[in-house]
């Protein structure tokens, strides 16, 4: 077990371990870190706990020190500088010609490197452009192509459901989504009802998918044939929130009855599992591109 403290920056929902050295944080604090990109500025979001051995990616850093006045006067500072440095990258990329979006701007802390992100349908040749940003603005420059999901969690924004999007929130890294996974959970395979700003799956997928899989076992398949209280019918639809089953029955005069029963009340050949569902043809060339990054 080892004392740490979780420490987020801007443009990042993953959190970072720090060792506090003793020091009691609270949870909104701003701290001063060392990280791989050189000094930064964070914010607290996880006060003083224990974790795992684990669980720390190591070596476990220690914070330089809690934020002084002087510390968020320069961060707010380096935060207002970024507009006018993104117009004047964009001024220059205009000169260029290059077929590149520019997306943000961020200073390192203390000011000695700027980082610009963009995005690009291919591989952009960005020399002469970084001589340009160097002499412009006199620090060293890192242009950093991102994809249009990485795009979407830099702007943020709001998701369909209403809230900021996971990935701009509470998202610490984007794991993998797939066409399959909204089957599974029986959700309406049309690219608007399942893709987010970023026009790729929805990250929130991926939240319940175990629940739908483990469900997904119990269930009878779509199109099998069971025995109900009623008699013997086609499940058309399962409510795996609900644990019921739709079935359709043909009646002895030849008409048809839907009806839903609980999952407990029919009788059928168990052995459904999640690698069961397939993708038709069709439905992988329509949805092949929500699934790219």
């Amino acid at each position: 077990m080892a004392e740490i403290i979780g420490v987020k920056f801007r443009n990042s929902g993953k959190v970072y371990y720090f060792s506090p050295k003793k020091e009691i944080f609270k949870k909104g604090e701003g701290v001063v870190v060392e990280t791989a990109r050189g000094v930064e500025y964070g914010t607290v979001s996880i006060p003083n706990t224990d974790v795992e051995d684990d669980k720390i990616v190591q070596p476990l850093k220690s914070v330089i020190r809690k934020a002084t006045e002087k510390d968020i006067e320069t961060h707010n500072a380096l935060l207002l500088k970024i507009p006018e440095t993104k117009k004047a990258a964009e001024e220059k990329i205009a000169e260029r010609k290059l077929k590149m979006k520019l997306i943000d701007a961020e200073y390192t802390f203390d000011g000695s490197k700027v980082v610009f992100y963009f995005t690009a349908a291919g591989r952009v040749d960005f020399r002469e452009l970084v001589k340009d940003l160097a002499s412009l603005f006199h620090i060293r420059i890192e242009l950093r192509q991102v994809g249009i999901r990485d795009e979407t969690r830099i702007l943020g924004g709001i998701a369909p459901c209403g809230r900021v999007c996971c990935c701009a929130g509470c998202l610490p890294d984007f794991k993998k989504v797939t066409i399959k996974m909204a089957k599974v959970q029986g959700l309406s395979l049309n690219p608007g009802k399942i893709s987010g700003l970023c026009g790729r799956l929805m990250c929130c997928l991926e939240y319940e998918n175990d629940y739908y899989s483990e469900a997904c076992k119990k269930m009878p398949k779509i199109g099998s044939t069971v025995s109900t209280p009623d008699g013997k019918g086609m499940v058309i639809g399962n409510n795996m929130l609900k644990f019921m089953v739709k079935v359709k029955i043909e009646n002895g005069d030849g008409s048809l009855m839907y009806k839903e029963f609980p999952l407990a009340d029919i009788k059928f050949k168990r052995g459904n599992a999640p690698e069961d569902v397939k993708l038709t043809k069709e439905e992988q060339e329509e949805l092949k591109n929500l699934e790219s990054d």
